[in-house]
């Protein structure tokens, strides 16, 4: 009878033990649908903010809605809370116009050794290059299961990256380093940095990654006192930026405020749990849309829609 009463015992935990992760999983999971849920309509509230920002100016730059001196957009809900980050894709260089040499000297500041670095900027002016026959990065790919040749045309999405000679995922998406006091923070990746509607001569100040302000040719000290200066308060004008620099310096005459009318709109959000608190689950959304003028009907395209996104 002891062996008996200890086999049921045995039984009875883990049948326990398996409900209680069962339960533990489905609650994740419905915490992770209403923080997707939460992200979209955070997002779908956004894209509006944007739309109805120069409706509604307020003086100092700013709007009731959306300017460029608000490059995230905080949101209360009953259910949770979100931040919308607003990149316009002027922040971002221009994947199939900036040159080799500038592509170089980007992808060394996002951290990639030179050879790897020179090995994936020769790739990518070899993808976006028309050829009349099999050129030596055709020759790798035909080399490959499934093999493929370069479009040897321009980019139309900029994950055609993945695809490029010597790119890896950590240097397209962005990996985790450790800061000075040993935590782990995000560092981000090609993506964040070129677009197919990016810029070629000036660079949103306030969304434009410190590497593409260091291969506009800002010195490291100007790159860190736009960080720094922007994390306390975004800037408002170009004057406020004129007065960061009254020496002006290199780089300085590519930057601008705001972006022209492509966005890519990023959202996390966080669900509000019955006792009150913030769950730690994040769900991410993002967005790249198109602001239409004025006089259209439709004020907006979503040119792309990511279901899954990280935030920085």
């Amino acid at each position: 009878m002891l062996w008996l009463a200890a086999a049921l015992s045995a039984i009875a935990l883990s049948l326990a033990t398996t409900i209680q992760g069962e339960t533990e999983r489905t609650s994740t999971a419905v915490d992770g649908l209403k923080a997707y849920y939460l992200a979209t309509g955070a997002l779908d509230r956004a894209i509006l903010y944007v739309s109805w920002g120069p409706l509604a100016p307020l003086p100092g730059g700013f709007s009731r809605y959306y300017s460029p001196a608000m490059p995230v957009l905080s949101m209360e809900f009953p259910t949770g809370i979100a931040q919308v980050e607003v990149i316009p894709e002027a922040s971002r260089m221009d994947i199939n116009k900036t040159s080799p040499e500038d592509l170089f000297r980007l992808l060394l500041n996002l951290g990639a050794p030179p050879e790897q670095a020179r090995e994936v900027a020769l790739a990518i002016a070899d993808w976006r290059t028309p050829s009349g026959g099999l050129t030596g990065f055709d020759q790798f790919y035909q080399t490959l299961t499934p093999s493929f040749r370069a479009r040897h045309a321009s980019f139309e999405e900029i994950e055609e990256l993945l695809l490029v000679k010597g790119m890896t995922p950590e240097l397209y998406y962005g990996t985790y380093e450790r800061d000075a006091g040993g935590r782990l923070v995000p560092r981000g990746g090609l993506r964040d940095c070129v677009s197919v509607f990016g810029a070629t001569d000036r660079f949103d100040v306030n969304t434009a990654h410190p590497a593409v302000l260091a291969t506009a040719g800002l010195t490291p000290q100007a790159v860190q006192a736009i960080v720094e200066r922007r994390r306390a308060t975004p800037f408002r004008s170009a004057d406020e930026v004129s007065a960061l620099f009254r020496a002006g310096g290199p780089g300085f005459d590519r930057l601008r405020v705001g972006g022209n009318s492509i966005f890519t709109l990023r959202a996390s959000a966080r669900v509000r749990l019955p006792n009150g608190n913030l769950s730690d689950l994040r769900r991410t959304v993002s967005a790249m849309v198109k602001f239409m003028p004025a006089e259209y009907e439709i004020p907006y395209h979503i040119l792309r829609w990511y279901d899954q996104d990280w935030s920085r």
